[in-house]
């Protein structure tokens, strides 16, 4: 497996996978009107492509990376 920083052409396969995530994980814990309210299937595409928590008055302090199982994973330590 290879990865690799987003790019603005992983937008509608992100929104896809957001909304399959949502309907078939949560699938028994939530209603149908529920899963529909949190996950539509129907996405503004130019909003979800900035990034999401800096519009909303975040920022990064730092990158870190964190080992799970001997598997290096990268997050972000994040402010408000």
């Amino acid at each position: 497996m290879e990865l690799r920083r987003y790019r603005a052409s992983d937008c509608d396969k992100m929104a896809e996978l957001f909304y399959q995530t949502v309907h078939c994980v949560n699938a028994r814990d939530y209603t149908k009107e529920q899963l529909n309210a949190w996950a539509s299937g129907t996405v503004d595409l130019e909003e979800w492509n900035r990034p999401f928590f800096e519009h909303r008055g975040y920022r990064v302090i730092r990158e870190q990376t964190v080992i799970r199982k001997g598997i290096p994973l990268t997050n972000f330590v994040m402010e408000k």
